[in-house]
């Protein structure tokens, strides 16, 4: 588990919701979250693209091994991972945005780096 949040969640609750997160990501290529939860999201999510820069059996299998869907295996191993093979991290952005309204969280857009 990287960092130290915990989110007041137990450790598979807190996994689970940023293998979420970082599926989202992944699919859609933007999405908004507090900020907390996108630093989280954002090393998983690097780490996701460093596997998908491998493009090995093993590292298709470590990914299928965290990240539920299939569908999002395939588009990282074949569409967002060729797009980084020059670059050597540094994938996503994190972009803040104000409070949100119902309990003032500070909430960010974290994306994919085009």
């Amino acid at each position: 588990m990287p960092g130290t949040r915990r989110f007041n969640r137990s450790t598979s609750n807190r996994m689970a919701m940023l293998r979420n997160i970082t599926q989202a990501l992944l699919d859609n290529g933007r999405i908004e979250t507090t900020e907390t939860k996108a630093k989280e999201v954002r090393c998983l999510a690097e780490q996701m693209i460093t596997l998908g820069k491998e493009n090995t059996l093993h590292a298709k299998r470590q990914a299928l091994a965290f990240i539920p869907r299939r569908s999002v295996v395939i588009k990282l191993f074949d569409t967002i991972a060729p797009k980084y093979a020059e670059r050597n991290g540094g994938y996503t952005r994190i972009m803040k945005l104000g409070p949100r309204r119902g309990d003032a969280a500070p909430m960010a857009i974290i994306e994919l780096v085009d």
